[in-house]
């Protein structure tokens, strides 16, 4: 039953109006987050800084077409893997600088908050999707790329003074968490039962 209940919320086109709104707001928010590292960043990679605001952008594109009755399987793929993995890799960083002795303060637990909120509703949405195999591959390249240009050549988002000695261990984490959110997104789309929206 609860399932049910579940698949109606998040069909319903008041919810999505409203999950849009707060997804664009928070884009915007993300954007201006990363100015002072833009700023800084050569412009041929200017488009792979941004992770976190660029996957919340991904999903205000596939909630505006889930409004319109459709569906962009691609896009669906990008928002699904950046979400669940920008999401989980933003709380692990904050923790991670918090257990390194950083104090948290309120823009960090409202981050935490935010990017969990990232994680959840890029999987919430899972049984709408249209994901087919060559989506997700290009979702691959597109993500172990970003890989690439954040860690081989140092556009990574920036993490706390207080790991950034772990800098390697980071890129690590960052690789295998970038296949386990693939294998994730592949599991639910070929497993969740699909449903109408």
């Amino acid at each position: 039953m609860w399932k049910e209940y579940l698949i109606t919320m998040l069909r319903d086109r008041a919810f999505l109006w409203i999950l849009l709104i707060i997804n664009i707001l928070g884009t915007i928010y993300g954007y201006i987050w990363y100015i002072p590292q833009l700023e800084r960043t050569p412009g041929i990679f200017l488009i792979f800084v941004p992770d976190s605001p660029t996957a919340s952008l991904f999903f205000c594109f596939v909630l505006a077409a889930f409004l319109l009755r459709k569906s962009i399987p691609l896009i669906e793929a990008l928002a699904a893997v950046t979400l669940l993995k920008y999401g989980i890799w933003a709380v692990g960083m904050i923790v991670a600088a918090a257990a390194a002795g950083d104090t948290l303060t309120w823009q960090q637990y409202m981050l935490i908050g935010s990017h969990l909120g990232m994680a959840v509703q890029g999987l919430l949405y899972s049984p709408f999707y249209r994901i087919k195999a060559w989506h997700l591959i290009a979702a691959a390249v597109w993500t172990l790329h970003n890989d690439v240009i954040d860690y081989i050549y140092g556009m990574h988002p920036w993490v706390s003074s207080s790991i950034y000695s772990y800098i390697n261990e980071i890129a690590y984490f960052t690789f295998w968490l970038s296949i386990g959110c693939l294998l994730t997104v592949y599991v639910c789309n070929k497993y969740i039962e699909k449903r109408e929206l």
